[in-house]
């Protein structure tokens, strides 16, 4: 079966077909990507065999919940190359994942996986508004992180010209910028703002800067951060979705046409929504644990893969494929705080707010006796820091305990820092969370 449709500049067909068309192309991908796994990997061949389903099974899209969830462990436990469906010769790529195991997850590309990758990346980058015309600065990084290679190669195969810079060394970054004048920046969104930080330090503006439109991911962000974003440097910040485990980058993406969501390019990953507890199957608007499946993966196949983010499918819009709403936390990064759950992304949109202050964040959890206690780091926005008496920052920092407990029900302490007083981050995502509790 040949699955090497190819984007040549005009949209795909496949984006505005109806959705019985979709549903019959994915049906009939899904069979083969399960008869796939089930005949060349020992480990689902015996999951499968445990849950009493076969390949066979499949008579419609729905029969997919019979089948058992794939997660992280699966990929640990059969560490480095167990979940691969070809032989190595076949393999022409391999990237891994950082794991708090101290064992990455490990991924593999056939030359077809690495074709249908860069295919659906350039898909994401054209929905973003962007075209051959363009340069795009990659600050991703490079490596076996999938970001760099993902985006560059998609960037590539769309025509637009790539500035592989990768993360880190920011002046680097910033000058890059003003020289070459690149139109696109792909980068995480902490890591914009750090760029836009030394740019504020060096005399710039960000707003006067040749960029138009950032292409965001790796990391949950909120809506106020996008905001801050569009604001700070005058563009157009889309979202984009990935993950190493699925694909890379190039799962989903808005599009600028209505930035309404991100729009899951169906035809190769399909998309459910189950109860992060039960592991129940839930209905298109529901809110809850978003598990994918590949269709067209030959590598690494991935079966109902449990992403552990958090959203719902809605209908799509500039697409006929469904939209995933922004991704607002994910199951496993959750804070219980003296019982109450808790995400990054609530205490962001609370401190952002907060027109003093800036994006730059950090939770840091201590534990006094047996209770759970938060503080909040957080800095003054550039232009006010210095200029405020201690009295005024006390007052905003009781400003934001109290529409922390109000909106999520925890009491927090809040230490409202000068511009700067945040370690920035150099490469990669942002380090969120410092929890200093000690391990029982």
């Amino acid at each position: 079966m040949n699955f090497d449709v190819r984007m040549r500049g005009g949209m795909d067909p496949i984006e505005n077909a109806s959705r019985d068309e979709i549903g019959a192309l994915q049906l009939e991908r899904m069979r083969w990507s399960l008869g796939h796994a089930y005949g060349n990997v020992g480990h689902y061949r015996s999951k499968f065999d445990v849950a009493g389903v076969h390949p066979a099974d499949i008579r419609s899209l729905s029969d997919l919940a019979k089948f058992p969830f794939t997660d992280k462990s699966d990929l640990r436990d059969t560490y480095p190359f167990g979940m691969f469906a070809v032989p190595m010769r076949d393999v022409v790529r391999v990237h891994a994942s950082s794991g708090t195991t101290g064992k990455p997850t490990v991924v593999g590309y056939t030359r077809n996986d690495i074709d249908m990758w860069s295919d659906v990346v350039a898909r994401s980058i054209r929905a973003a508004g962007v075209g051959p015309d363009d340069m795009m600065l990659n600050a991703f990084g490079y490596g076996l992180f999938t970001g760099g290679l993902g985006f560059h190669q998609g960037g590539e195969r769309l025509g637009v010209t790539v500035i592989p810079m990768s993360g880190g060394q920011t002046e680097k970054q910033v000058q890059l910028i003003q020289d070459f004048k690149p139109t696109v920046i792909s980068v995480t969104p902490s890591y914009i703002l750090t760029i836009a930080d030394e740019m504020t330090r060096q005399g710039i503006d960000p707003r006067t800067t040749s960029l138009k439109i950032g292409l965001f991911g790796a990391e949950p962000w909120s809506s106020p951060m996008r905001r801050e974003i569009e604001e700070r440097f005058g563009i157009d910040a889309i979202d984009t979705y990935g993950l190493s485990e699925v694909i890379g980058p190039g799962v989903a993406c808005e599009c600028i046409d209505t930035k309404d969501g991100l729009h899951v390019w169906e035809d190769h990953f399909y998309p459910e929504i189950v109860d992060p507890d039960t592991g129940e199957v839930l209905p298109d608007g529901e809110f809850g644990e978003l598990v994918l499946t590949s269709l067209t993966k030959e590598a690494l196949p991935i079966i109902r893969y449990r992403t552990r983010d958090l959203t719902r499918l809605l209908p799509g819009t500039a697409r006929s494929m469904r939209r995933i709403e922004k991704v607002t936390g994910r199951s496993d990064d959750m804070l219980i705080i003296r019982g109450v759950n808790v995400f990054p992304t609530q205490i962001e949109e609370q401190l952002l707010k907060n027109p003093h202050l800036a994006a730059q964040y950090q939770l840091r959890l201590t534990r006094e006796g047996h209770l759970d206690q938060l503080t909040i780091h957080v800095e003054l926005r550039h232009e006010i820091s210095g200029t405020l008496p201690r009295r005024r920052i006390e007052a905003i920092e009781a400003e934001v305990r109290h529409a922390i407990k109000s909106c999520i029900g925890i009491s927090t302490e809040v230490r409202v820092l000068e511009w700067g007083g945040i370690e920035r981050t150099l490469v990669g995502k942002a380090k969120r969370v410092v929890d200093l509790r000690p391990k029982d």
